[in-house]
């Protein structure tokens, strides 16, 4: 059908009037009063269309790692289904822990991105500076703890997902001795390996850890030669707090086991493959995409999150077929507890390299406790690197 414009009403309207007239003068008959042709209302126009929420991610791996920076890019991609045309996402990779980051965010910000993730400790520094400069931008940084008016911060319980790893490993080792490749010494990893150590003496109390540190994040040769030297060691099981497949693809090669660390790493190790601690970082990115979409994000001192079970962020996922039915349901038990609070991972007695109490009996850690950890319990051996 074609579309009537104002201009066709008007010369149809004029038209219509000339031939009243002349109807009116052909009959003897004079119109008076004619009242007016009404205007024709403009059709309305639609409303523009909102700009889509620019979001940017900076990781420090490839996304193909297999670990942590392929479980982050997971969650863009989760926010990307949740919001469809609602937001834009992009990242970079590979990104350094140093200055380079600086001019990355900036670069980001430049590009008219007003949500900015950073996934790495070491982005904390270059990421405030940035934020300084930009307070219309928010900012989130993953497993920090310092924060401004436009940034905040955010974290996984991984030490959760090493807990139960570690149950599992105390069961399944012949040895009685365990093997950590290690990233960087920060709380957050020392944490990981103590806690990995309480889950493997819950179901063997002379189980002995060794750690292999390897001073990255991500680096298969260093991680392969960390893991070898462990298993050369005498180490039958290995976690792992690093971002490649390496440490898992060594233990099956040499007949031992491992776990997957970060994302499902089953498919890299089919056979030395016990389990994997896995972080679901979703819930969190499509919660602080909502609260920015919503005009309810806020930051300052203070605003870090800390998600674990309770919250979905963390799970122990792919059990082998080969771990025994108590120690499935130990797993099961663990997770119903962490879920509901009745379980504490960090619940005293618990004692240091040392033999002194951290926490004394039935005293339960709390997070500033837990955000400081820069010691072994007892049953690691060696020092922590840069401790007393």
């Amino acid at each position: 059908m074609r579309h009537i414009g104002k201009r066709d009403l008007i010369k149809w309207a004029g038209w219509s009037s000339l031939a009243a007239v002349a109807v009116l003068a052909g009959c003897g008959k004079k119109e008076e009063g004619a009242a007016p042709a009404p205007a024709a209302s403009a059709a309305s126009a639609p409303a523009p269309k909102a700009e889509p929420l620019k979001i940017a991610f900076a990781y420090v791996g490839p996304v193909g790692d297999g670990g942590w920076t392929f479980a982050h890019d997971n969650a863009r991609k989760a926010v990307e289904k949740e919001f469809g045309d609602k937001v834009q996402t992009s990242f970079v990779e590979k990104v350094p822990e140093a200055a380079d980051a600086e001019r990355v965010f900036r670069d980001m910000v430049g590009q008219g991105n007003k949500l900015i993730f950073g996934t790495t400790f070491g982005y904390m520094e270059p990421m405030l500076k940035v934020a300084a400069d930009t307070p219309d931008v928010k900012f989130e940084h993953a497993t920090g703890y310092k924060q401004a008016a436009n940034m905040r911060t955010y974290d996984s319980r991984t030490y959760e997902g090493a807990y139960m790893a570690g149950v599992v490993a105390g069961k399944m080792s012949k040895s009685g001795t365990l093997g950590v490749v290690g990233s960087i010494p920060i709380p957050e990893v020392i944490r990981n390996i103590n806690s990995f150590t309480l889950g493997a003496q819950s179901v063997n109390p002379k189980v002995k850890v060794r750690v292999a540190w390897v001073n990255e994040w991500f680096n298969p040769p260093k991680e392969t030669e960390a893991a070898q030297s462990l298993i050369d060691g005498g180490a039958d099981v290995l976690m792992q707090n690093t971002d490649s497949s390496a440490v898992l693809q060594t233990a099956e090669k040499n007949g031992k086991y491992a776990f997957g660390w970060d994302s499902d790493m089953t498919a890299y190790g089919p056979k030395a493959h016990l389990a994997s601690a896995v972080i679901n970082w979703g819930p969190y990115y499509i919660k602080a995409v909502r609260d920015a979409l919503d005009g309810k994000w806020t930051a300052g001192a203070g605003s870090h999150s800390w998600w674990g079970v309770k919250e979905g962020a963390i799970d122990l996922v792919s059990l082998a077929e080969t771990v025994p039915a108590d120690t499935r349901a130990q797993i099961d038990k663990v997770k119903a507890g962490l879920k509901d609070g009745s379980f504490a991972i960090w619940k005293g007695p618990i004692v240091g390299q040392d033999g002194k109490d951290v926490l004394k009996k039935d005293e339960v850690a709390d997070d500033k406790f837990l955000s400081g950890i820069n010691f072994y319990v007892k049953g690691v051996e060696g020092k922590v690197p840069g401790g007393k």
